[in-house]
């Protein structure tokens, strides 16, 4: 019974002590116990096998986990290519490449029955005795290159190293001994085959940096970043192509990536491997195919003769130069044709069917125009679908279609450069948002290769470390395991005792920026006057950021760096940022209104918070981690006008009032006050009946009285979504339309009445796009017993409402209905279509005043 009870115990501080991968149990405890195997003990590491054999990228893989358990012990281990030395050893190696792992498994002393033939599967499992003077091994297998590389990282993560101890400088978590727990590991194959990331928009932040402290974007910088992208568990890069040729401004780039593990590409407008900046460099007369075929042609082939046999997914296609739309003239026909013409380049050089060679057409803008139109191209081409810069996902397959053998992919963004309004400073993607569309896309079979435009790449770490994570196992994180997934990310990098704390600003801050991206903000986003809704959102944002700051105080040293760039920093740049345009919408109404001191006030707080932004910049570029991050705060995000971004950050248009003209005007009774407050929790009201107040009624979705399932189909809400609260939506999003009625879904909400008359409710939805290029997706709303009412959520991309929607972060549309008395009425709001999210209803009985929230629930 003792040595069951000290079994536990290890089992428990394991649990309490070791780093969280996300969505994983750990494996690993600190503390001894039966068939637990020493990785680090007593001052000595396991020696780690690994046969010359093996891929190159194992062996760096390998490198790296010899430095990690150096990090977290204060040991490093040997690498050896023999077995002369007994006891313990670590046996690294990919199936068919390691001599010892194909012994064992012919020796069924590890089954790899699930394992071998797969696509990028690892094995983690103790095995004792395996061979003579081997006492125990813990053995990483795995299927491939990419396989054994995961496993190698998954033992990096789990002893405590983050995947982003260099982007990010997280700190090694250290520990005196570190023991794998007996068992079989394994995370089974990706639920998406190719996963990655884009560097884009990287002028001046990314490559400033990279310049300076590199010497520009070289290999230098990409082994770092293809390190990052391989312990992460993805395998895709787009590199940066601002002013950036991967393949020609640095040789290494293709081969290091390669040997590395990561699957390049190009951009969605780079055909055949060659980047826009190399068709400059040498390319000659027009980027039109009608009117320059051979030279064109020529230019692709050196592309595919430089890819080589080099793990390549070839973008196909073309659009007109420098990422914009093809001429007026081009059709359907000619496109095909140069599809078509790329294919056959592709077989002439590589000597085999182009169907051996990864391709996919990316239908970006236009491009899905012509997809619409009837534009075809081979079946074993990955269909890369895309959002509208905005996270919103434009197209999905038809889940009555024949597959295709190439598949669906999704294009993301998490960073854009465009209208309405370049977003390219923080982050400002909230997680649950990305689950539902990156969710929508899984279920309905875009599952090829998922990528995201990230940008300068070191202001995204949370949301890149969610996608990736979400791309590999989708069904690890359902709607109510998300809550779960922002503690699990912090107790990664930060250790477990604040990492619920953490987790909450996380989600909040993401919030705030998510309602309207820095760069859309101005003195006249909130309401001044109405709700105190201006100074809720500071009040909000200030009290985050004293939160964060106290918990800054409390950490231990070494996370300071980490904890600025990844939690402090976005939080107290964000908080200046909205109390700057609060001031400045604080000026301007008090010197309309003729409160000179007041005004003038207002003015000297807003260039107090221009020189503190400025300063909160300097700090991250000069100061934070000795400088490392100097340029990667370049970005201006002050002073917008347009959809371009200002060359420098401007101060918002004040008016001071001089001394001499304050007597002027001046207003006899006092100036109000804008006193800073905190929004107020958020509660299912009692009996849930919300009730009138000041001639509106406001109510969360969530909130509803009752939700009625029907046909199969039922109610998810979404926790941290949206701008205020949650988000609900008919579930499956696969769900078929309805007609609302009898037996069909919908929500109940009671509300409370004084009077009778005509009213307006508004309901606040996310602005999904119609995704299955119908008619629309609609949602249905009535009152009490009259016909459900039908609205269309749906926009044109480009489109004013689109533009309004995107800003905003919300689709508000109005319906009208006739209150016959005064008293408690039914709401009932109807599901149509899948994957319309509703936030908050809005009634509107004649008291309703503008703000951009919404009035607050009452």
């Amino acid at each position: 019974m003792k040595k069951i009870a000290a079994v536990l115990l290890g089992s428990l501080l394991c649990l309490k002590l070791s780093a969280q991968v996300p969505g994983h149990k750990s494996y690993i405890s600190e503390q001894a116990g039966a068939g637990y195997f020493p990785l680090s003990a007593k001052g000595f590491s396991a020696p780690i096998y690994l046969e010359d054999a093996d891929f190159k990228g194992v062996k760096y893989a390998v490198q790296s986990l010899v430095n990690d358990v150096k990090q977290v012990t204060g040991t490093a281990p040997v690498v050896k290519n023999n077995l002369s030395q007994s006891g313990n050893i670590v046996l690294v190696g990919t199936i068919g490449k390691n001599s010892k792992i194909d012994e064992l498994i012919s020796r069924k002393k590890i089954n790899v029955a699930d394992i071998k033939g797969k696509w990028e599967t690892y094995l983690i499992q103790v095995v004792k005795n395996p061979f003579p003077g081997v006492n125990n091994a813990l053995v990483i297998a795995g299927s491939d290159k990419r396989g054994t590389i995961f496993g190698v990282y998954d033992l990096s993560a789990q002893i405590g190293v983050s995947p982003w101890y260099w982007w990010a400088d997280v700190p090694a978590k250290h520990k005196k001994a570190v023991y794998v727990m007996p068992g079989r590991y394994t995370d089974g194959e990706p639920a998406v085959k190719y996963r990655g990331i884009f560097i884009n928009d990287e002028a001046p932040a990314f490559s400033g940096w990279a310049k300076e402290k590199f010497g520009g974007v070289n290999h230098l910088v990409y082994e770092k970043v293809f390190e990052l992208i391989l312990r992460l568990k993805g395998n895709y890069l787009w590199p940066a192509m601002w002013g950036n040729a991967f393949n020609d401004d640095d040789k290494q780039n293709p081969v290091l990536a390669d040997e590395y593990g990561v699957v390049m590409g190009t951009s969605h407008h780079e055909p055949m491997d060659r980047s826009q900046q190399e068709w400059k460099r040498y390319g000659s007369g027009q980027w039109n195919y009608e009117a320059n075929k051979q030279v064109l042609q020529d230019f692709w082939r050196k592309g595919i003769e430089n890819m080589g046999s080099k793990e390549t997914i070839v973008t196909m296609g073309m659009r007109g130069d420098g990422d914009m739309p093809m001429t007026e003239g081009s059709n359907i026909s000619l496109l095909e044709n140069i599809v078509k013409d790329q294919r056959q380049i592709i077989s002439e050089v590589t000597h085999k069917d182009p169907s051996a060679t990864p391709q996919m057409w990316a239908l970006y803008k236009e491009v899905q125009e012509y997809y619409d139109k009837g534009m075809r191209v081979p079946d074993d081409v990955t269909l890369l679908l895309c959002d509208d810069n905005w996270g919103n996902i434009r197209k999905l397959p038809s889940l009555t279609e024949k597959k295709r053998s190439g598949g669906y992919g999704i294009y993301y963004h998490f960073d854009y450069v465009g209208g309405p309004r370049n977003y390219k400073w923080l982050n400002t993607n909230p997680i649950a948002k990305v689950w539902e569309q990156m969710h929508l896309a899984y279920e309905y079979n875009a599952r090829q290769i998922w990528i995201v435009n990230v940008g300068d790449l070191k202001p995204m770490e949370y949301p890149i470390s969610f996608f990736m994570d979400y791309a590999w196992n989708p069904d690890k994180w359902s709607a109510e395991q998300m809550k779960g997934y922002g503690r699990e990310w912090a107790v990664e990098q930060f250790g477990a005792q604040y990492a619920a704390e953490i987790a909450d600003i996380l989600t909040l801050y993401t919030k705030y920026n998510g309602r309207r991206k820095p760069e859309l903000l101005n003195q006249n986003t909130y309401s001044l006057t109405n709700y105190n809704e201006f100074a809720t959102v500071v009040g909000d944002y200030k009290a985050l950021l004293k939160k964060a700051e106290r918990l800054s105080s409390l950490l231990p040293p070494q996370y300071k760096d980490a904890y600025y760039e990844l939690v402090l920093h976005p939080v107290q740049a964000c908080a200046n940022l909205n109390e700057l345009y609060f001031e400045a919408a604080k000026n301007k109404f008090y010197a309309d209104k003729g409160y000179a001191d007041e005004a003038n006030a207002a003015a000297a707080k807003v260039k107090e918070l221009f020189d503190q932004d400025k300063k909160i910049s300097a700090y991250y570029n000069n100061e934070l981690a000795g400088g490392k991050w100097h340029h990667m705060m370049d970005q201006t995000h002050i002073g917008y006008t347009y959809w371009q971004e200002p060359r420098a950050d401007k101060i918002p248009a004040l008016t001071e009032i001089p001394d001499s003209a304050k007597a002027k005007n001046q207003p006899a009774t006092p100036a109000p006050k804008f006193e800073l407050a905190e929004s107020e929790a958020l509660v299912r009201p009692a009996g849930s009946v919300f009730a009138e107040k000041d001639g509106a009624i406001a109510m969360e979705a969530e909130f509803f009285s009752k939700a009625v399932s029907g046909k199969g189909i039922s109610w998810q809400v979404i926790p941290q979504y949206g701008r205020t609260l949650s988000g609900v939506t008919p579930w499956p999003v696969t769900a078929a339309r309805v007609k609302p009625g009898a037996g069909t879904p919908y929500l109940e909400y009671t509300i409370a009445v004084k009077d009778t008359g005509m009213v307006d409710i508004a309901a606040y939805v996310s602005p999904t796009l119609d995704f299955r290029n119908k008619d629309g997706l609609f949602y249905a709303i009535s009152v009490d017993g009259e016909e459900p009412q039908q609205m269309n959520i749906a926009t044109k991309v480009d489109g004013r409402d689109w533009s309004m929607a995107v800003s905003e972060s919300i689709r508000k549309l109005t319906t009208k209905h006739h209150i016959k008395a005064a008293g408690t009425h039914t709401i009932k709001y109807w599901m149509v279509d899948p994957a319309v999210v509703l936030q908050r209803l809005v009634v509107n009985l004649g008291g309703l005043k503008p703000s951009y929230l919404g009035p607050p629930q009452n």
